[in-house]
């Protein structure tokens, strides 16, 4: 890891009472944002498929539309997370009927997330949303960003042909739960078996994903869904989709770190904001997301008072405060930085060490 210089001293209690008001969640929100940008998509993507003139620019932006409202809703998953476990029950059950089942990538599949907010954890081997990118050959980065391509066919092979094995073979079960049930960046990364209650979730998810796609198929082979318009459409919204949240996992830090445990201004620093451009940076990083440092720092303030508490932050803390680092312009910015130091650090890394991290593989629609 890069040696950072010394940083003058943090103070996350100042931190926390300039935005102590900040907290508590507005559920209307939530519903309203999420069930438009779910809804909105929909209707996006029947335009697509069935009114609109194939390849013209009409089809083109609502394709585009399409694509940034399923995103936004998709990335609520995020929220989730962090929400209190006896909140938003209802919100977690619509969710994932309107989107975490059909785009498959229920709930339970974004559960690990927390460990990358555990200081032990963070951007260590048992994070699985993070690589050292920053420190690894460029080539490694080109590499991530290829995963969209091939990761909507793997979804399919895990909850329409690998679940039903799980339901006969202990050992494929298992195996699955292990290494194919995480939104994770890191493939490498091996999930902890769940405990008897949350299995039962688990199940449940994977049951419904499987009817799901034996659905679809036995409407396509009934001639209901025309095959290759929905495939295609369908296909194509999925990896504009997870390219979208591969930019913006890259942008989300400066993954510079391979030697195991950070302190936390080193967590906080490695973290990135992104308050300039606020529509654009909206688009790219929805539902708070641009605000990525900030969100490391209160993982449970909602996602609709960061742009506020990051204000209050900027103009109350010392000026020497290590917070005011965390901005960056723009995400083209951050994603130069990440390929210069890759470029840079990767054959010193090799001189004199190996590299913690080797494979890349899945990647998160949060995970960071």
């Amino acid at each position: 890891m890069i040696q950072p210089a010394p940083q003058p001293a943090f103070s996350l209690a100042e931190a926390r009472h300039l935005v102590k008001d900040l907290f508590t969640p507005r559920p209307l929100l939530y519903w309203a944002d999420f069930l438009g940008s779910a809804i909105g998509g929909m209707v996006c993507f029947a335009l697509v498929r069935r009114r609109l003139e194939p390849f013209s620019l009409a089809q083109g932006i609502v394709f585009v539309i399409c694509c940034l409202l399923f995103y936004r809703a998709v990335l609520f998953t995020h929220e989730m997370t962090h929400l209190r476990q006896n909140e938003f029950r209802m919100f977690r059950i619509v969710w994932n009927l309107l989107c975490g089942i059909p785009m498959l990538m229920p709930s339970f599949t974004y559960y690990t997330h927390v460990e990358h907010h555990m200081r032990k954890y963070f951007g260590t081997d048992h994070d699985g949303e993070y690589i050292p990118l920053g420190t690894q050959s460029p080539w490694n980065i080109a590499w991530y960003l290829c995963q969209p391509f091939w990761l909507p066919i793997a979804a399919v092979i895990r909850f329409m042909l690998l679940t039903p094995l799980t339901w006969i073979s202990p050992q494929i079960r298992d195996w699955a739960l292990k290494h194919a049930s995480s939104m994770i960046m890191d493939p490498t990364y091996i999930r902890p078996l769940p405990t008897r209650k949350v299995l039962l979730i688990f199940r449940l998810q994977e049951l419904l994903c499987f009817l799901w796609c034996m659905g679809v198929a036995t409407a396509m082979y009934l001639g209901i869904v025309p095959p290759l318009g929905f495939l295609a459409t369908a296909y194509s919204v999925s990896v504009v989709i997870l390219f979208l949240n591969a930019l913006r996992t890259l942008g989300a830090h400066r993954y510079t770190n391979d030697e195991g445990q950070m302190t936390f201004v080193e967590q906080m620093l490695d973290s990135v904001n992104y308050p300039n451009r606020p529509f654009l940076s909206a688009l790219w990083a929805p539902v708070g997301l641009r605000f990525h440092a900030l969100h490391h720092l209160f993982p449970s303030m909602p996602y609709h008072n960061l742009a506020e508490a990051h204000e209050r932050l900027m103009r109350d803390l010392p000026a020497d405060s290590p917070y005011r680092q965390t901005e960056s312009p723009s995400l083209f910015a951050a994603l130069r930085e990440l390929y210069r130091n890759a470029r840079e650090n990767s054959a010193r890394s090799r001189a004199y060490r190996p590299l913690r991290h080797t494979g890349l593989g899945g990647q998160s629609l949060s995970a960071n």
